[in-house]
């Protein structure tokens, strides 16, 4: 027997947990400590109204404002009216902080529920276990899942990603954050390599749309061939150089060491045989006692290791769907 009610009351706040922290950034315990009192609204000089997120201060005990997305706010608004569709305003509980061992005044949460008699806000611990669930039913799609164990922060670490390789000034990025500094978000952010290329494109559109049209003429041939030969001799045999155009090789075409290579994945092999052939030399500097080629070779098979897994994980790189969230089987008598 499955009891309906229950499943569907499960499956709402595993999907406004995941999407409240997946498109706000929030910490878990910021996140708890939402309430109705925490949405504003702004209006902009052309009427246009913003919807805000009040974060309350946690870690950092500074207040910050977060603009909602069509998406966020679309969360929100689900759980406002969860709570209120039977007319009644969202009721008002305490919420105990584990770090400061004291209760919370009386507040209108939004992570709120009902178990038995009893109302109380969604735990830490709840929404752990919210994820774990989560990723237990995506595995009987997805394999991988199985030994995934996402928590809160990572979704505070994909916001962040999201945010900068969108193209927002990363300082704006540690405000949303709440990051006092700056090189803490940093470390929050995976850029990649089409992210990259992709907004470059879109810095020098923006700059040239910026600059008098006067300071710009037509290419001529023979800058164009120079140009369109620059990208054939970035082609070397372990893949491509992504030197800019107009620099020349700064590591001495010492390829294997340059971060400016990009090794293709059809040359792992070609990797596996270098690192057989650094091996052997190093074993002949060393019964030779050539100490300065020792430490030469070491660095060069700690670059070309790191280089092979960057490539592994390239080529093995597949987008997963997520899906929805559904209700948990049962077992009978359950």
């Amino acid at each position: 027997m499955v009891h309906v009610e229950a499943e569907e009351e499960t499956a709402f706040w595993d999907w406004a947990t995941v999407e409240t922290l997946r498109h706000s950034g929030v910490r878990i315990e910021e996140m708890c400590e939402i309430s109705h009192l925490s949405i504003r609204h702004y209006q902009r000089n052309n009427g246009e109204m913003v919807a805000l997120l009040v974060i309350s201060p946690s870690k950092t005990d500074r207040e910050r404002v977060i603009p909602m997305s069509a998406e966020l706010f679309h969360v929100i608004a689900s759980v406002i009216r969860r709570h209120t569709r039977d007319g009644s305003p969202i009721p008002i509980v305490r919420r105990f902080d584990p770090h400061d061992k004291v209760w919370s005044p009386p507040m209108p949460s939004l992570f709120q529920r009902k178990i038995g008699s009893t109302r109380g806000v969604i735990s830490p611990v709840t929404v752990l276990n919210m994820l774990s669930r989560r990723c237990s039913d995506l595995a009987e799609h997805h394999p991988a899942f199985r030994s995934v164990k996402f928590t809160p922060h990572d979704f505070r670490r994909i916001f962040a990603t999201e945010l900068v390789n969108s193209g927002l000034p990363i300082h704006v990025g540690a405000t949303l954050l709440g990051h006092l500094n700056i090189q803490t978000t940093r470390g929050y952010v995976a850029v990649f390599d089409e992210d990259i290329v992709r907004h470059y494109l879109a810095h020098l559109n923006e700059r040239r749309r910026l600059r008098p049209d006067h300071e710009y003429r037509d290419v001529t041939s023979d800058e164009w061939d120079e140009f369109e030969e620059h990208f054939d001799r970035r082609k070397v045999e372990l893949g491509t150089c992504g030197r800019p155009y107009g620099t020349p090789c700064q590591h001495e075409h010492a390829c294997i060491r340059c971060p400016m290579l990009q090794v293709s994945p059809k040359m792992i092999s070609r990797l596996d045989g270098l690192e057989d052939d650094l091996i052997t030399r190093r074993a002949r500097a060393e019964a030779e006692g050539w100490a300065g080629e020792i430490e030469g070779i070491d660095l060069t098979l700690q670059l070309l290791r790191a280089k092979r897994d960057d490539t592994l994980r390239r080529a093995q790189r597949q987008p997963v769907e997520l899906g929805i969230p559904r209700p948990r089987k049962r077992t009978e008598g359950q």
